[in-house]
């Protein structure tokens, strides 16, 4: 129990230590933008009083010119007076109402509004969701879970573990880590090039000790020996009418109308359905006893 505890808090920190990069980058992000927006209202701000400067100090000389013309005799001003004239149309008067120039101010909703809405739109972007999990405290001691709890291998080394009546003896099985007792469920599983694995469900009630296959409350369809077939114990296995390899596994499980099946989601082609009266929670069960390839429960936007 020590041992798991250290070791849930060391993934906990992890998990939470990228959500915080994550944050970390969107906040700096969203004050590059909010300094570039300042950065780019402030030089046209700075713009416009520039060429306010300019109109105003070419109007100033030009007044300075024409009051100095002004003190010369008639005759030569009205000599001049084309010229002086051409000088003044050449100044532009300054705006009478500098202060009137719009958008210079910062949009404030831009970058405010629904912040957190909107940075927390973008973070489920980026992580995935996975409707089923595997339980560790299930898992046979022959198979390696993954850190994340969504993928599955099998090992010739026996791991170290407790003897737990939760835990799997004598086949290579594990569960999922929740139950269910109602409404429509499903998860895709990828079986890559695996040879010999199984998918379906188990019952809470059911044994996992020792011989679990000669007991009912299971299941499930796999591939054994180069071969595809439906087991429900204790009954034998039936062999399914599969020609392709099949790369993928879609589990749906309608416990309310008592129907549990199998389908390939790449090609949409159904492989078999069991129909019972389920009266108990019903777990997520997996079982895979090749070191090939791993089994992997896909993100919910890949399952139907």
């Amino acid at each position: 129990m020590k041992f798991q505890a250290q070791h849930i808090e060391r993934q906990i920190k992890e998990e939470f230590e990228t959500l915080h990069q994550f944050l970390r980058v969107e906040e700096s992000v969203k004050i590059t933008k909010l300094r570039k927006e300042e950065q780019q209202k402030s030089q046209r701000v700075n713009e416009n009083i520039e060429k306010m400067y300019t109109e105003i100090s070419c109007l100033s000389d030009t007044t300075r010119a024409v009051e100095e013309e002004m003190k010369v005799e008639d005759a030569l001003f009205l000599q001049n007076y084309d010229a002086t004239l051409k000088r003044v149309s050449q100044c532009k008067a300054p705006d009478p109402d500098p202060e009137d120039i719009s958008g210079v101010l910062i949009n404030v909703p831009k970058h405010l509004s629904n912040l957190k809405f909107t940075v927390l739109q973008k973070m489920q972007k980026t992580v995935d969701y996975t409707p089923v999990t595997f339980d560790p405290n299930t898992a046979h001691c022959n198979l390696i879970l993954s850190e994340d709890l969504t993928s599955v291998r099998y090992s010739d080394e026996e791991q170290t573990l407790p003897e737990n009546p939760e835990r799997f003896d004598m086949f290579a099985c594990v569960l999922g880590s929740e139950g269910f007792d109602s409404g429509s469920h499903c998860w895709d599983v990828e079986v890559g090039d695996s040879t010999g694995w199984f998918l379906g469900v188990m019952t809470e009630s059911a044994q996992r000790r020792n011989k679990i296959f000669s007991r009912s409350g299971i299941w499930l369809v796999g591939h054994f020996c180069g071969e595809y077939k439906a087991h429900e114990p204790p009954q034998s296995p039936a062999l399914l009418p599969v020609k392709e390899k099949l790369q993928r596994i879609r589990v749906q499980l309608d416990w309310d109308s008592g129907e549990l099946s199998f389908s390939d989601p790449l090609t949409d082609t159904h492989m078999h359905s069991f129909t019972h009266t389920f009266t108990e929670r019903l777990f997520p069960f997996f079982g895979v006893g090749c070191d090939i390839s791993p089994l992997v429960i896909l993100p919910v936007r890949s399952v139907c």
